[in-house]
This record gives structure tokens, sequence and C-alpha cells, in this order.
């Protein structure tokens, strides 16, 4: 108000009290008052960085307004960067970091631990972990506080590693496995399931070599120091720093159970071999019974052409009646002895049959 009374009276003295000049007067102070109000909203911040010594211009923050970013989200930041003494950071690098759509605090709070921690991890790096979907804090924590990993992971629905030794026996063990992040291998690679999945294999491998149950339970270090020999790490975000072996217990006998299995098996094969002989032989009796009918047909067709040759030799004269009950005599004879024999055979041939 103090402005534009004074611009009222400035036209007032100029002896110009055209009302065109007036509202343009009126017009300019009210642009200029609302300039000084805007850059009021950022006076508090620029005093806040100026005090710390972050180097951070008005003009800067305006700019962030405009680019929409977060101006005190920036300050703050900064801020809590130049009091760690990182000053070779630059506000850019942090406005790129949250239009990139990343966490702008949790990289500041990883590169400042991670210095104090004298490790090596730059802004970028941070960034670019970020940036990948990585917790680069959570990776920081690691590196100063190695995290344990339970080997197989439980939350997956496995309790133990089940594994068998050279005489049958199955183990079922448990490991714990105690891991460092690796920053310079934290971009591309492997993670926490990697882990499990290679220290799970590495010792159901150990336990396999194992010649007996026994020699496991004894010296459960000694598959801890020869997985952890074979360098499971490789290609990984992380570095095995010790692979400890937090229970083995005895369970069945596979290999027992596999030969009786096979025992079993082996039975059920020369039964489906000796019923398939079986079937070979009563279709083999089968076809002998239908070539005996055959045979039986032939027989009775045989004997039905005897009368007839009789007629036959009546007619042509080459057989007598005297002859006929010659014939029929030995037939009536066979029969009685056959009687006295005991033979319970019927001829199928007799005299009466045939004529």
């Amino acid at each position: 108000m103090y402005l534009l009374n004074s611009l009222l009276l400035l036209a007032k003295d100029s002896g110009n009290e055209d009302p065109t000049w007036i509202i343009f007067l009126v017009i300019i102070g009210i642009i200029v008052l609302g300039f000084i109000f805007f850059i009021m909203k950022f006076v508090g911040l620029w005093f806040q960085a100026y005090m710390s010594k972050a180097d951070i211009v008005i003009f800067d923050l305006i700019g962030m307004y405009f680019r929409k970013v977060d101006a005190r989200l920036i300050v703050n930041n900064k801020i809590a960067l130049v009091q760690a003494g990182l000053r070779n950071i630059s506000t850019k690098e942090l406005e790129a970091h949250f239009l990139a759509k990343g966490n702008v605090t949790t990289v500041t709070r990883s590169v400042i631990a991670a210095d104090r921690a004298d490790l090596k991890l730059n802004f970028k790096m941070a960034a670019g972990i970020d940036l990948a979907g990585r917790n680069v804090l959570d990776a920081v924590q690691t590196s100063v506080n190695p995290r344990v990993i339970d080997c197989p992971d439980s939350r997956k629905g496995r309790e133990t590693i089940d594994a068998v030794a050279m005489d049958g026996i199955q183990l079922k063990a448990k490991a714990r496995v105690t891991v460092r992040t690796n920053l310079a291998k934290l971009i591309g690679g492997a993670t926490e399931e990697t882990i499990i999945a290679r220290v799970g294999e590495g010792i159901v491998s150990a336990i396999g070599s194992s010649i007996t149950y026994k020699e496991v339970l004894e010296n459960p270090d000694k598959i801890s120091k020869q997985v952890l020999a074979k360098g499971l790490d490789a290609g990984t975000a992380f570095e095995i720093l010790s692979i400890d072996i937090a229970d083995v217990d005895v369970g069945v006998n596979i290999g027992a159970k596999l030969q009786a299995d096979q025992a079993e098996a082996d039975m059920r094969v020369a039964r489906a071999k000796a019923e398939e002989r079986a079937a070979l032989a009563r279709a083999s009796e089968q076809e002998m019974v239908a070539k005996t009918q055959e045979n039986r047909a032939k027989v009775v067709e045989a004997e039905a052409m005897i009368p007839q040759a009789i007629a036959e030799s009546f007619r042509s004269g080459n057989l007598g009646i005297l002859d006929y009950y010659r014939i029929k005599n030995i037939q009536a004879d066979t029969n009685m002895r056959e009687t006295i024999g005991g033979s319970d055979k019927k001829t199928g041939g007799s005299g009466e049959n045939q004529i």
C-alpha cells in the first residue's frame, strides 16, 4: 500500500492527472508487489542455505519452483551434505535425481554414511543404485554391519536342506550365511536368493561326497569350509564372510528305501513277464483246441462217407451181403472187447452209425 500511495503522489506531483497514466502506475505497483511477495516466499529458504554455506542463490530457488522441484527438500539435503563436508555435490545433481523420480533423501543419507564409514561410494553411483530399485542406504548399512541370511529361507516353505551321503542316509541341514554388501557390484549383481541357492547346492554336494553320514555329524565345519572355498559370491552383490552349519539331523535311509523300491519294481516286471508267458500259453492252448476240433470235424466228415461207400460197393458188386455181415461181426467183437477191458470210449465208427 505504501508503494501504491507513493506512485499516486508521484503522479500528482508530476502534474499529470490523466486516468490512464494513473491506472498504468497502479498496474505497475501491483506487479511489483506481486514480485516482492513471490521473492519473499523463497527468502526463508535462501537465508537458511546462506547461513549453512550451502551455496544456493535465490534465483536457483526460483528456478526450482518453475521446474516443479521441491526446493525445501533440495535445500535440506544440500545443507546436510555441506555440513558433512561433501561440498563437491552440486545442487544440479540433486535436482536431476529428484526429476528422475529418485529418492534424494535416501541417496544423501547413504553418501554421508559411506563417507563416514570410509566406503567408496560417490553420489553418481548411489543415485544409479537408487534408480535401479535397490535400497542404497540398506546396502551401505549392510556393508558396515554384515547381515545373516538363513539357508534355506523358511519363508519359501522349506525348513532344511536335504542331502544324502554315500551310504544312503539322508541328512537335514540348516545353515547361516554372513554376508556383506559389495557396493562395487551392487548394480547388476545377483541378490540374496542367488546366495541361498548356491549355498544350498554347495551343502548338498558336500554331503553327497561324504562317505558316511557319521563323517558329517562328526565334522560339520568341514562342509562349511568346502562350500566357502568354492567362491559362491562371484557375480553377486554380496561378499560371503562365513558359512555356519546351524543344525544337522538324520533323516530316513534313502538307500534302503531305493533298494526296496527297486526290488518291488523288479518283482512287478517279473510278474508282468510271467503273465505275458501265461497268456501266450493259454492262447497256444486255445489254438490247439481249435485245431483238434477241426480235425474231429474232418474225422466225422470221413465217417459220414463210409455208409455211402458201402452202398456204392453193393451197387457195383464189389461187396456182398456175407462180407457186410462179417464186418458187422468184427465190429461187434471189437465193441465187446473194449467193454470187457473197461474202456469208456465209444467208437465213432460203429456199424449202426455207418449204415
